[in-house]
């Protein structure tokens, strides 16, 4: 059988989707009847991309000030998609939003509806594309994947679809995501001045619904002794309208006890997860929460809200705050500092959660949806 995916959001930096793609890519090998065509946007290869498109971040901004931007490029990837379709294509997955035109058997998957609950997280442009285009997305896919019971529940109430056209298929972790000892640890800690477990660390592009500024709150409300030794790092790269934070960060940067170490490469965040002492969470709204299961997996406790799809990922493991409880997300980070036998039960219940999940079994969550699809 063969496959087509759309590649093209591997052109980015990796986040969240980017990451899920190239992941799933690597796992459905394993699956000896399937075959996989990748479309980049400009054309097909078997092969992932090793980095993302020079020039790309540049490119983005441009877009979004253009009139008709979208339009065209989207007009230009569909000619250059069908173009490869004599390969005899027999299925087509569309991993991001909203699907290309396709004859066939088509599937989506669909990570989460933030265009609705947030639309002040995307830019008029691109927001205007989502709500003209995924609905007809929707309606061409014969099966919608999603990461979480969650997406699937809320995405049948919206569309009014049945139960039927989901299929729940959870993320997995990377293999880069894995304990490791204080002394692996201290050549990348080294340069950002902290020691293995002894600094809080956030995870997630600077947009407001990762809210940010909760956790910003709460650490300035830990005693200053505490946050001379445990100061918060902050990874990730700049959203829509992340101007709005730049008050508040730059004061709590100003400090030093509060550093943003910006888009950084995979194997380092890799590293910064395992030695944190806790990843804080607080975002509004996740279709799954990639980096809680991650910190998990690393053996690091994670402090995130029961909201949406994470209660799903940290299970029995989470320290759950409400998202604008100020008071409670200072206090769960203090405790993680000053009881260690907590912070010992929270990094094991981590670990033991994190078993439950992986890419191999999102992958033949994903291949049975193919076939499925195609009748079979």
């Amino acid at each position: 059988m063969r496959i087509a995916l759309n590649a093209r959001i591997l052109q980015a930096p990796r986040t969240g989707i980017g990451h899920y793609l190239a992941e799933l890519v690597a796992a459905l090998v394993a699956e000896p009847d399937l075959e996989l065509s990748l479309f980049h946007g400009w054309g097909w290869s078997g092969d992932l991309p090793a980095a993302a498109m020079p020039g790309y971040s540049r490119l983005t901004p441009w877009l979004r000030r253009v009139p008709g931007a979208y339009q065209a490029r989207r007009w230009l990837e569909q000619r250059r998609f069908d173009q490869g379709q004599s390969q005899a294509i027999d299925l087509y997955h569309e991993p991001s939003l909203w699907p290309l035109a396709f004859k066939g058997p088509t599937i989506i998957t669909l990570h989460d509806l933030t265009h609705l609950h947030y639309p002040s997280t995307q830019p008029a442009a691109r927001l205007k594309e989502i709500e003209r285009r995924l609905g007809q997305g929707v309606q061409q896919a014969r099966l919608i994947l999603t990461d979480s019971q969650y997406v699937a529940d809320e995405a049948q109430r919206y569309f009014g679809l049945s139960r039927e056209r989901f299929v729940v298929a959870p993320l997995g972790v990377a293999a880069r995501f894995h304990p490791r000892s204080i002394e692996a640890l201290q050549e990348t800690l080294k340069p950002q001045g902290v020691q293995p477990h002894a600094y809080f660390l956030c995870v997630g592009t600077l947009e407001p619904r990762k809210n940010l500024s909760l956790a910003l709150h709460a650490h300035a409300q830990l005693p200053e002794p505490m946050r001379q030794r445990f100061p918060l790092l902050i990874v990730g790269m700049a959203g829509w309208e992340h101007g709005q934070f730049s008050d508040e960060l730059q004061k709590a940067l100003a400090t030093g006890l509060v550093r943003l170490l910006g888009y950084l490469p995979d194997e380092q965040v890799a590293q910064l997860v395992a030695g944190a002492r806790a990843l804080v969470f607080p975002s509004l709204y996740e279709g799954f929460g990639l980096p809680v299961l991650e910190a998990m997996a690393s053996g690091t406790p994670v402090i995130v809200t029961r909201r949406s799809a994470m209660p799903e990922v940290a299970g029995d493991a989470g320290n759950y705050i409400e998202p604008d409880d100020v008071d409670g997300l200072r206090d769960a980070m203090s405790r993680l500092i000053d009881d260690q036998a907590h912070w010992l039960e929270c990094r094991d219940a981590g670990l033991q959660q994190a078993k439950l999940f992986s890419w191999g079994r999102c992958a033949k969550v994903t291949a049975r949806a193919y076939r499925q699809a195609m009748g079979g």
